[in-house]
């Protein structure tokens, strides 16, 4: 899924794009080690099994104390985090501080993994922070010279922080980000053939204001019931739809939406943990082809 055009970013991209990518120095993990045998990673499948980091003196070791159990970060025997999902991002140099990025998290669907930022302090001890947003994973992350910015995916209706951290400040707001849909993009503008999800469908200015006007302040929470979902279909009058769900909510947390570029008019329904969907506008209004993708897709509305 594309990530979105936001509002008041332009201040960050220019701060960090010219170094984020070109400057970063990383390192990759030494692929020809093997574990020791004590680290436990004997039990994990051979696809899984990641070789220690040298990291400041010491070393990063992923281990699965048990055989489909959590995997555990440790440092020299310190315990860092652990989940069932943990991987070796990089090293990167912030200021003269070595930092390693690991990724932890529960797996599944649309739900990225939080990041474990590890450091050392000069003459200090091990250190390490987690960086999630949302209880979804960490915002997508920039690496300058002074800092590492986590710059946040939003949905339609979202306002999140954009986060920066560095070794002296630790984690801190650089800013707070809004959604904006493209400006001056109307109903003749859509095109579903380029949705990867009927979410990109509110990048459209004449969309986003329509389902602003029926969803109010559900649109955060309708646009995350489609969350994971793929491409749309069509009714017979020209409207198209899809449905979706909440990640790691499917069946219990679902969403639909339909638009009708020629009518200019969206649909949306959404079915909570009652059974009952919600629909704007009430789905007694609904066309008769609309209303039928919307029982094919959740049940009966009725």
């Amino acid at each position: 899924m594309r990530h979105h055009l936001l509002a008041g970013v332009c201040w960050l991209a220019l701060l960090v794009a010219p170094a984020a990518f070109a400057q970063t120095q990383t390192q990759t993990p030494p692929s020809a080690e093997k574990p020791p045998a004590d680290t436990g990673t004997a039990n994990a499948a051979d696809d899984d099994k990641q070789a220690p980091i040298p990291f400041e003196g010491g070393q990063l070791t992923i281990t699965q104390p048990e055989q489909d159990g959590e995997k555990v970060l440790f440092y020299d025997g310190k315990q860092l985090a652990s989940n069932y999902d943990v991987f070796f991002d990089k090293i990167v140099k912030i200021g003269d501080v070595n930092v390693a990025l690991i990724d932890v998290g529960d797996g599944g669907n649309q739900c990225g993994p939080a990041k474990v930022i590890v450091w050392k302090p000069q003459g200090g001890e091990i250190q390490s922070t987690t960086v999630e947003q949302d209880e979804c994973g960490a915002p997508p992350l920039a690496v300058s010279d002074n800092a590492i910015y986590f710059v946040p995916y939003l949905l339609p209706g979202d306002e999140k922080p954009a986060l920066q951290w560095s070794p002296t400040t630790g984690l801190t707001i650089s800013g707070n980000l809004t959604y904006m849909p493209e400006p001056g993009t109307d109903w003749k503008d859509i095109d579903p053939s380029k949705y990867d999800n009927i979410i990109d469908a509110f990048h459209n200015e004449a969309v986003y204001k329509e389902a602003e006007k029926l969803l109010g302040k559900d649109m955060p929470d309708m646009a995350t019931s489609l969350l994971v979902g793929g491409g749309t279909e069509k009714t017979a009058s020209g409207a198209f739809y899809a449905s979706g769900c909440v990640p790691h909510d499917c069946g219990g947390n679902d969403g639909f939406m339909a638009i009708d570029p020629a009518k200019h008019q969206l649909y949306f329904a959404r079915r909570g943990d009652n059974g009952q969907p919600s629909a704007w506008p009430a789905v007694t209004t609904w066309p008769a082809d609309v209303k039928e993708a919307l029982d094919k897709a959740l049940g009966s509305a009725n």
